[in-house]
């Protein structure tokens, strides 16, 4: 007799944990939390976010890297992790070989975006102005060190000449926080993560990261037409799972997500966020991954950035 598949051993027959490696209430646990509730419906069994955050994913990363390869502890991961072998000389898991692909679920596009008590400035070209003419007392937040949206804040003052300096946080949430209270300047931020603040006036949107303007936002240009020519960036998400774990639950855990992705409810809610659902396969999503960790590579390398 062959190895019986995990279905036959009746799973899920427990809760399964979904693990976030970013705070709650940030963008990327939006999401996460969106999804579970419908893969949970599918499953027939509770879908528990636990969010452990720290080390810009990594912490949660390494969490799953080392978990019972079972289907019970899932990671919901981000771009970051494409980004973190460039950046860090040691990390504590691989992601090559500790952690297996499971699906692509939706990009959410970066803002450019600043405090309008503190900044006059409408434009990307009046903010370059302004920034400049601080003569380097300019400061940038992003969601942590080696972040995307470290990295593409890092990219816009480098291809703008602008002297800044970069403060991290623990997240996206105490970033967007301190820059409406007007302790930093300017962020490149997921748009599900500042929507309400622009939309409450608090924070203006100069520009964004995608190709083409965004629905919900169409006033605002992209950072390609203000002068960055071909510029493209997103905050990308994803899932995957210990690395043994068997292939009849990643392909179980790929068939729920992505038909989450195509539920009316559950698109109708990433649209509110600006978020764009995506869905893969489990080796269209490897195959994504590794094209990403050539392209960050090639990134980190340009901008010099390193955290170790």
């Amino acid at each position: 007799m062959g190895v019986q598949p995990a279905w036959a051993d009746g799973w899920p027959n427990k809760p399964i944990t979904l693990v976030v490696p970013f705070p709650p209430g940030g963008p990327t646990d939006m999401v996460a939390r969106v999804l579970a509730q419908s893969v949970g419906e599918q499953l027939k069994q509770s879908v528990i976010v636990d969010n452990k955050p720290g080390a810009n994913g990594n912490i949660g990363n390494a969490y799953v890297a080392k978990a019972a390869a079972d289907g019970y502890t899932v990671l919901y991961n981000t771009s970051s992790i494409a980004l973190s072998p460039s950046l860090y000389k040691k990390l504590s898991y691989n992601l090559n070989t500790e952690l297996a692909p499971v699906v692509l679920t939706a990009v959410v596009p970066l803002a450019l975006v600043v405090n309008p008590d503190k900044v006059k400035a409408q434009t990307v070209a009046e903010y370059v102005q302004h920034a400049k003419s601080q003569k380097g007392n300019v400061s940038y937040g992003s969601a942590g060190n080696g972040n995307v949206t470290h990295l593409a804040a890092y990219q816009f003052v480098q291809h703008y000449g602008i002297e800044a300096t970069h403060v991290p946080y623990k997240g996206s949430a105490p970033a967007d926080v301190d820059l409406v209270a007007g302790q930093i300047d300017f962020l490149t931020d997921t748009i599900n993560s500042v929507s309400a603040f622009i939309k409450d006036g608090k924070l203006r949107l100069l520009a964004v990261s995608t190709p083409r303007r965004l629905p919900n936002f169409p006033q605002a240009p992209t950072l390609a037409e203000s002068g960055m020519t071909g510029y493209e960036s997103g905050a990308w998400q994803g899932v995957m799972v210990p690395a043994k774990t068997p292939q009849d639950v990643i392909d179980r855990l790929n068939q729920a997500f992505n038909h989450a992705l195509k539920d009316p409810e559950v698109l109708k809610k990433l649209a509110i966020q600006s978020t764009e659902p995506l869905g893969s396969t489990p080796a269209e999503y490897g195959e994504y991954i590794q094209k990403e960790l050539k392209r960050w590579a090639s990134v980190v390398k340009s901008t010099g950035v390193s955290l170790d």
